[in-house]
C-alpha cells in the first residue's frame, strides 16, 4: 500500500551546527526547584485532532519550532520512555531514568499532515549522532519517535528507509522507533521556554538560528 506522506516528495533536509562554546541545555538552565512531581499528561482528543511524539535534543529546541506552525495546536514539552514515575528534570539529567526530552505535538491534520511534522523533525536535528545533539550529551538527549498509533508507526519507518536508500545524512541514522508510553508535562518554567528567555545565551546561540531557517525553509507552513 502506498503511504502518505503528506505534500512533500522528498526530504528537505538542512543541517543546524552549534558551535562546542555554545554550552548545553542543561548548563545553561537556571537554577531552580526541580522537585515538583510531573503529571502524566492526558489525550483528550477531539474535533479531528491528533498527537505526535517526538525526542531530538534538548526540548526547548523542538517546542519552539513546532509551536511556529500552522496546524499545531500545542506543544508541551516533557518526558517519555523511561521507568521513574512522574520524574523531575533533575532526575531525567542524571540519565539514570531513562526517559527522553521530548515533545507532545497536538495538530490539526487537516492543516498539517503527520508527515509534515516527520519533515520537519529530521530537518532541525542530527538524527545520525547516538544520545547526543551538539554538546547536549546523554540518553535524554536520543533521536526518538514514539508513534501513537499504527500509521504514524509505518510512515516513520518508510520515512527513515527513504532516507536511508538516498543517503541523506551521509551516515547511518540511528532514531528509535517506539510505542508511545506514559508522556510526563516537564515543570512549568520549561513550558513555552525559548519565547519567554529569548535573551538567555544557549536560547540566542542555539535555538534563534534554527528558528530563523525554519521561518525561511518552511515559510508556507508558518503560522499566518
Amino acid at each position: 500500500m502506498k503511504k502518505n506522506f503528506g505534500t512533500f516528495v522528498r526530504p528537505l533536509i538542512f543541517c543546524f551546527t552549534a558551535s562546542l562554546s555554545l554550552g548545553s541545555c542543561q548548563a545553561k538552565e537556571e537554577k531552580r526547584n526541580t522537585e515538583q512531581l510531573n503529571q502524566p499528561v492526558k489525550m483528550n482528543l477531539d474535533q479531528g485532532l491528533e498527537v505526535a511524539t517526538f525526542a531530538g535534543g534538548c526540548f526547548w529546541c523542538t517546542e519552539a519550532i513546532f509551536l511556529e506552525l500552522g496546524g499545531v495546536k500545542t506543544v508541551v514539552s516533557g518526558y517519555i520512555g523511561g521507568k521513574t514515575v512522574n520524574p523531575t528534570y533533575k532526575e531525567v539529567c542524571s540519565g539514570e531514568t531513562g526517559h527522553a526530552e521530548a515533545t507532545q505535538i497536538t495538530f490539526d491534520p487537516k492543516k498539517i499532515s503527520y508527515g509534515e511534522l516527520l519533515e520537519i523533525y529530521f530537518a532541525t536535528h542530527d538524527p545520525t549522532t547516538l544520545n547526543r545533539q551538539g554538546n547536549d550529551v546523554g540518553t535524554q538527549y536520543r533521536s526518538e519517535i514514539f508513534y501513537n498509533n499504527d500509521t504514524q508507526r509505518d510512515l516513520a519507518k518508510d520515512y527513515i528507509a527513504l532516507m536511508e536508500s538516498e543517503n541523506t545524512f551521509g551516515d547511518p541514522i540511528v532514531t528509535k522507533i517506539t510505542a508511545a508510553p506514559i508522556f510526563y508535562a516537564a515543570e512549568d518554567y520549561h513550558q513555552n521556554y525559548y519565547n519567554q528567555n529569548k535573551g538567555q545565551s544557549y536560547c540566542s546561540y542555539v535555538i534563534t538560528p534554527k528558528i530563523d531557517k525554519v521561518r525561511k525553509k518552511f515559510a508556507d507552513k508558518l503560522k499566518k
